[in-house]
């Protein structure tokens, strides 16, 4: 990731959720199991800058978002949010939207892969953090239900109308964001939107194997990747292209692409740096 820091320094602990590090993997868990694990504007707010500061971080190559409990994410918290939202003023209310937005946002700025565990329900805001992820590893008892629509909201928040389309197509996110019907795990695999469904007691291994197996690999290649396939979402294939011509001319500078042809040369696994 990025060298460049200036005065500020990491933050040694997070307040609203858990956030650990080893080997390359950051997880932050979402740690009010009590309210499914519910949002509040402390969780929102640590998460916008939690994610502002990762992408600046050397130990971290992947991170992995998951919950703790019987719930990923159930969204936005009726009692600690919703009533104080109805005595905003429209500055407040605009904060508070732009900051939501900010989190989705910085996920698909991120420079690394994010995988979301779905351990449970991920309804509202859950499910679209869960949707801003770059692999969603879910669990056979979880669902998404991008429920905005059910409590008087437009289906479009936090660029759900954005992704969703682009995940599994105009016509099944009309339906998911229009009804707002719960969607289970079988249903998610089988029009894209889970990456993968395993069983429940096995959700937090293979979400560790597959963490693993991207902090081992060419994250450069993998950041880059992530990069191009945000990027090139409204371009013409053209300037598509194009930008990829550039991008691996540039990266076959990389000690990586090197080390590749070392390996396959001297017949042994390849040693990535991320360089």
């Amino acid at each position: 990731m990025s060298p460049f820091r200036a005065s500020a320094s990491f933050t040694e602990s997070w307040e609203h959720f858990s956030f650990e590090v080893s080997d390359g993997v950051g997880t932050i868990t979402f740690d009010r199991p009590d309210k499914l694990n519910a949002l509040t504007f402390e969780v929102y707010a640590d998460l916008r800058d939690l994610l502002t500061e990762v992408e600046h971080r050397e130990d971290v190559d992947v991170v992995v978002i998951t919950g703790s409990g019987r719930g990923f994410c159930s969204g936005g918290d009726v009692d600690e949010i919703i009533g104080q939202l109805l005595e905003m003023d429209s500055k407040g209310l605009i904060d508070f939207t732009r900051m939501t937005g900010a989190v989705v946002e910085r996920m698909r700025r991120l420079p690394m892969p994010i995988i979301a565990a779905v351990n449970g329900v991920a309804a509202g805001a859950g499910a679209v953090i869960a949707l801003a992820a770059d692999l969603r590893l879910m669990a056979e008892s979880a669902s998404f239900h991008f429920l905005f629509t059910k409590v008087g909201l437009a289906g479009a928040d936090m660029g759900s109308a954005y992704l969703l389309p682009r995940v599994v197509g105009l016509g099944r996110a009309s339906e998911l964001l229009l009804l707002g019907e719960q969607v289970d795990a079988k249903s998610a695999e089988k029009i894209g939107l889970a990456t993968r469904v395993v069983k429940d007691e096995k959700l937090e291994a293979k979400t560790a194997a597959l963490s693993r197996k991207l902090a081992e690999g060419p994250t450069l290649a993998y950041g880059t990747t992530k990069a191009l396939i945000s990027r090139e979402l409204d371009m013409d294939l053209g300037s598509s292209i194009e930008l990829e011509a550039y991008t691996q001319a540039l990266l076959m500078t990389t000690e990586d692409h090197a080390e590749f042809y070392q390996a396959f040369t001297g017949k042994r696994p390849p040693e990535w740096r991320g360089r």
